[in-house]
């Protein structure tokens, strides 16, 4: 066991040569994780296309970068910007191909409990979420193949517990299922496909004023009945709940999120799962393999009971 262990960790150490030669695409580069691991890649060598939502994104990136990383206007909800996006990709590649692909961009809102959303509150994050990264790698595969690269996926360690309603979870689990069924079906082609699964940090996605903002619009959608079965005092206490969660788990750290993504872009044997944060190892990923009931009491024990509960 001893020289299996030591032996798992040399493996995991080795390394893939002649990053500057080797172009990678991460989206969502705005901020956060994107913005983070593209300044990382570009300090690293390599040849960085980074697709950000809004000019001003693509301009802080810019600067904070050197003259190699190219940035361009990416929706990942538009296919039409999606095909737009690719063949600019592909005539900046060449005959090299892509060698990474990061489905970074994300997004949590709305989010609250599931009778409070509407199946267009439930679309506006599936189609980001889920779909986005869909349309991004099938895309992008046939560039991808061409390097026999690497397609990486952020998911969450929601992917794996649904600690709360709204369509997050929901997204986060379809990431994880299609980047499961994706490897297995490409693999003989040299591609590896990684799953990023992090825990709680300090990022807009988890800024608690947009959430409290959402909470609140989700609140005032509801029929009378709907909102007397809850209480008048509910809203408050989940509020409180997730002030709670947010401020006691969310870590500072982005870099233990995008150096797990740097490893499944640099390893000649990246992982198929990488835990990033904390909370995700020692909470989330023991608390994915306990039985349902156990979670489920868990949950109670954390959220307000709805005044007319039974």
């Amino acid at each position: 066991m001893v020289m299996w262990f030591f032996g798992w960790l040399f493996r995991d150490s080795l390394q893939i040569e002649n990053f500057h030669e080797k172009y990678v695409f991460v989206t969502g580069c705005d901020s956060g994780f994107g913005h983070l691991l593209c300044k990382k890649l570009d300090r690293k060598g390599f040849r960085v296309l980074a697709g950000c939502l809004t000019e001003k994104g693509a301009d802080d990136l810019k600067r904070a970068t050197g003259p190699y990383l190219k940035t361009v206007l990416l929706d990942v909800t538009s296919q039409e910007s999606i095909q737009k996006t690719m063949e600019w990709t592909k005539k900046e590649v060449g005959d090299k191909g892509l060698w990474g692909l990061v489905n970074n961009a994300g997004r949590s809102l709305p989010m609250g409990p599931s009778e409070w959303m509407t199946v267009d509150d439930y679309h506006s994050t599936l189609k980001v979420n889920m779909i986005g990264v869909i349309a991004m790698t099938t895309t992008f595969l046939p560039l991808i193949k061409k390097a026999r690269g690497r397609i990486v996926n952020v998911a969450s360690v929601l992917g794996r517990v649904a600690a709360n309603g709204g369509g997050y979870c929901i997204s986060k689990f379809a990431v994880e299922a299609f980047s499961d069924c994706l490897r297995r079906d490409i693999n003989h082609f040299g591609i590896s496909v990684c799953i990023i699964e992090p825990g709680f940090f300090k990022t807009a996605v988890t800024s608690l004023d947009p959430l409290e903002r959402e909470l609140h619009r989700l609140w005032n959608q509801l029929s009378p009945e709907v909102k007397a079965s809850y209480g008048d005092q509910y809203l408050e206490k989940y509020i409180k709940v997730q002030r709670l969660i947010m401020n006691a788990v969310c870590d500072s750290d982005l870099t233990k999120v995008t150096s797990c993504m740097e490893h499944a872009l640099t390893a000649a044997y990246p992982r198929t799962r990488y835990s990033a944060g904390w909370d995700a190892k020692f909470l989330w990923l023991p608390l994915s393999y306990m039985p349902a009931c156990v979670v489920d009491i868990g949950l109670k024990l954390v959220l307000p009971r709805p005044s007319k509960s039974v």
